[in-house]
């Protein structure tokens, strides 16, 4: 994998005091409780035999308010959790201020309250944005509902009581896109603060009946004292897992089984305006023969800005609980607008694809069971579906997942691209008999991909499983399946063995390098993945073997190369935790990696070490060096020469390219204080590999032999013909296309960096700024092959938890493209939303996106206003 080295750059500020005197003030809640004294034995803690047997949860008698101050007499009966350990960065050590969570339910509802002892004035909260307050003071509870150690709800909240939800899976961390339907409030008072919390039980997915226990433990998060992280039970760092250290509740006995119907109808109220074309397209390539009909190259196409009718788009998303423990979802022509577009990246000199993450809502309903190593499904490969289904749950110790949907995206091609069809096909009508053209929209447009996707799993022993994994697409003559298994064992307490295999069979256009041809066959695939993991508190490692066939398909995953097989070997050493240290923990990190294809040639290797600090203040830094290799062949590229055919390969001169990559980076993160946190890095590598794409036209391939090209006398008289052809084109021919060599991959030097910062002038409004900056310039030619700097600028202003103002403005030098929003949002909830919106895109002394030639000043692209409202109604039985 081609590693982008990065680095850190010197901390601007001096790091803010650090205090960690416990104060406790007299108050309505008192002093607070006493402090824990933690009892050890042989260097282990000893846990208070109350904490290690299940806690019996009160059900409540009398309702109560959720105001943020649990005050009722209802929660003196209420179950109490006390005597926080500090796991981080202490081990397991008396934490700095107590808190106690507070828990009881009734028929319908779970009831949890936190008490926060602290200095008011300290406190850190604002009024953010939903699953965003993990950057502040927080308190958090993990919801283990199946008791299987495997899966648990995290919830979240932050003084004010604004919420952060989401699924932590073993093994894979906490995803936060999954949001849940309950009540919150939180006060900050002169003693410290506090938060109660409503959870209805038809917002959760969990094992039904009596004597059923639920995984359970709480924490809190104190932001200035070195991002402290405290919690009910303690964290032993020498067994592997988080969720198996976490205690146990009880007593849920009388909750009332509701079976739940949620329908979301969302409509969205559009009006786009776009640029077009003003002279039609042949749909080849800008420099292709074709354009002699359609687009003479060097003919400007200014195009025109058309503003498209206004439309309405209707949705309904659709929801029924069957059980506690299945749900069904479906999703007929669902809204999947993005209130939230993906952030740019560098892009240049990109061979395999980038990979972004989910925001939809449907696909985030059960997120966590279609996850595996090898991502055989990414949900991102349904774009635009008309209708979707799916089917989640877990009924004793077999989880399951079964998603179909229709995909009108493939074939939905724009009126642009319907004309490069009718030109195509205009076209055809005039070539000879023997020679006519194949236009390869035919078969696509308008056609649906179809998708289906089945998952399974069979837990076993406490901490075991395995599972299969399904999946197929069809679209037209295209047809992809993928099948296989996967399991997790943990051998013992310190070791776990994780591994998927996956066998794809595929009927569609397969590149053949020997030959230069796309022929349309069957092709079988086979990927694998192996990695054993040791963790220690002091001392880890873990071996990874991974790898894919040259024919392995995934066209419902997420492939980011074939034809390769990698080993991956990582040995840590770290300090022992020191809070109270200027440098509380260092880890030491040894790494090799070597890969190589289906015919034993080697594709890249790897030696490298890196060193993480952290020090008081909340400040990391993270450095890294090593070597690395590179080898590619043409083949993987295109052609592979043939001298007997006098077939060209796709390189000039040697048909490999190999090189040695010393590299170096660091990076560092600090908050300076409650409102302004910042970061940066910075990296170098040496003899980095220029792949000769170009970069679009301000950075054309940067080549010896794109130079020499563009010197040639073949390439000089082309354009002299052309000027003459766009003077005179009735006495003057289309002149003949001087083609442009091979690739010609050379070394260079390449530089990557990022900086950025987030500022909190006011609790409710946050500003953030990030500066990405990456540039390779050969050494043959001392040309750059790109120079692209990004610039993201984001400001948010929340009126009220639920209401709020949020602008973005994003500029790529490399294309000169500006992309901005403006939003007005009140979100009440998950699926109650209103949105106003507006999106603009444009150049600034950019390049024509139909001919690729400069223009100067403002050229917009497309622009759209937009309201979006969806509304949630829910109905139990």
């Amino acid at each position: 994998m081609r590693k982008l080295v990065i680095l850190a750059l010197t901390v601007l500020c001096a790091s803010a005091a650090y205090s960690q005197t416990s104060s406790a003030a007299s108050s309505g809640a008192g002093s607070g409780p006493a402090e824990m004294v933690v009892e050890k034995k042989a260097g282990k803690v000893v846990v208070p035999p109350e904490k290690l047997r299940p806690i019996a949860i009160p059900k409540l008698s009398t309702p109560i308010v959720i105001d943020g101050r649990p005050d009722e007499d209802a929660w003196k009966n209420a179950a109490v959790f006390k005597d926080f350990y500090q796991v981080s960065p202490g081990d397991n050590i008396a934490a700095s201020k107590p808190t106690v969570v507070l828990m009881m339910y009734d028929e319908h509802n779970l009831y949890v309250a936190f008490k926060c002892w602290d200095d008011r004035d300290k406190i850190r909260a604002t009024v953010a944005k939903r699953d965003n307050v993990f950057g502040e003071d927080n308190v958090r509870i993990w919801l283990d509902t199946y008791d299987d150690r495997r899966r648990a709800y995290v919830l979240g909240f932050n003084p004010l009581g604004i919420q952060q939800d989401g699924i932590y899976t073993e093994g894979q961390g906490a995803d936060f896109s999954v949001d849940i339907v309950m009540e919150s409030k939180g006060v900050i008072e002169d003693w410290g603060w506090s938060v109660e919390v409503k959870i209805p039980f038809k917002s959760l997915r969990y094992a039904a009946g009596k004597g059923k226990n639920w995984g359970f433990n709480a924490a809190r998060n104190i932001d200035r004292l070195n991002d402290e992280f405290d919690q009910w039970l303690p964290d032993d760092r020498n067994i592997s897992g988080f969720l198996i250290k976490h205690g146990t509740i009880t007593g849920l006995d009388e909750v009332k089984y509701e079976r739940t119907l949620e329908v979301v109808p969302s409509v969205t109220f559009s009006e786009t305006g776009s640029r077009k074309r003003t002279i039609p397209n042949s749909g080849y390539n800008a420099l292709g023969p074709y354009d002699a009909i359609f687009n003479p190259i060097g003919v400007r196409d200014p195009g025109r800005f058309v503003n498209d009718p206004a439309k309405a788009d209707l949705s309904v998303n659709l929801k029924y609980n069957l059980s506690p423990n299945i749900t069904l979802d479906a999703a007929i022509n669902p809204d999947f607008a993005e209130v939230e577009a993906d952030a740019p990246v560098v892009s240049a000199n990109q061979r395999f694809p980038i990979y972004f993450q989910e925001k939809r809502p449907f696909f985030l309903e059960g997120k966590d069971i279609f996850e595996s190593p090898l991502q055989p499904f990414y949900s991102r490969t349904i774009v635009d579906p008309d209708v979707a289904a799916k089917l989640t749950g877990k009924i004793g110790k077999n989880t399951f997942g079964f998603l179909v949907a229709s995909d009108n995206a493939p074939g939905n091609y724009s009126q642009d691209e319907r004309g490069e069809l009718i030109n195509c096909q205009r076209a055809r009508d005039l070539d000879p008999p023997d020679q006519r053209r194949s236009c390869p929209l035919e078969q696509f447009i308008d056609k649906n991909a179809l998708f289906s996707v089945l998952r399974v799993k069979r837990d076993f022993g406490s901490e075991n499983n395995v599972g299969f994994f399904a999946t197929a697409r069809i679209f037209p003559q295209d047809r992809n399946f993928v099948g296989g298994f996967d399991g997790k064992f943990k051998l013992n307490p310190k070791t776990v063995l994780t591994f998927q295999v996956l066998g794809t069979h595929s009927r569609k256009n397969f590149y053949d390098s020997a030959t230069d041809r796309v022929n349309y066959r069957s092709g079988n695939g086979l990927g694998y993945y192996f990695n054993l993991d040791y963790t220690t508190d002091r001392h880890g490692w873990f071996f990874e073997a991974s790898g894919q066939t040259s024919d392995y398909r995934t066209d419902a995953g997420f492939t980011r190369r074939t034809d390769t097989n990698r080993l991956f070997f990582v040995n840590r050493f770290s300090t022992e935790s020191k809070p109270k240290s200027v440098l509380i923990r260092a880890n030491w990190n040894q790494f090799v990696r070597y890969a190589f294809d289906g015919k034993g040639r080697l594709q890249e290797g790897l030696l490298g070490n890196n060193l993480n600090f952290n020090f008081q203040g909340n400040l990391s830094v993270y450095t890294e060096f090593g070597l690395q290799t590179e080898k590619i062949y043409e083949s993987e590229f295109g052609a592979t020469r043939n001298p007997a055919t006098g077939q060209i390969g796709a390189f000039v001169g040697s048909p490999t390219r190999s090189t040695f990559d010393p590299y170096f980076s660091i990076n560092a993160n600090k908050t300076i204080n409650k409102k302004i946190s910042v970061y940066g890095f910075v990296g170098s590598i040496i003899n980095s590999l220029d792949y000769d794409f170009g970069a679009g036209p301000r950075y054309p391939r940067a080549s010896q032999a794109f130079v020499n090209y563009l010197q040639s006398p073949e390439y000089r008289n082309y354009i002299n013909a052309l000027y003459l052809y766009q003077a005179d084109p009735v006495n003057n021919p289309y002149p003949d296309f001087a083609q442009p060599p091979q690739l010609d991959p050379g070394r260079g030097w390449q530089f990557d960096a990022n900086v950025g910062f987030e500022i909190k002038p006011t609790d409710p409004l946050r500003i953030s700024v990030d500066y990405t900056k990456s540039k390779l310039t050969r050494h043959d030619t001392h040309k750059e092959a790109y120079n692209t700097n990004i610039l993201s600028l984001k400001s948010t202003y929340q009126f009220t938890r639920f209401i709020f103002v949020r602008s973005r403005l994003d500029y790529d030098t490399l294309s000169s493209n500006a992309s901005g929003q403006l939003l007005f949002g009140w979100s009440p909830s998950p699926g109650k939303a209103f949105y106003v919106g507006y999106n603009d895109n444009f150049n600034y002394n950019g390049f024509n996106p139909f001919t690729g030639q400069y223009e100067h000043g403002f050229e917009r692209n497309n622009r759209t206003f937009f309201i979006r409202m969806s509304y949630l109604f829910r109905k139990s039985f």
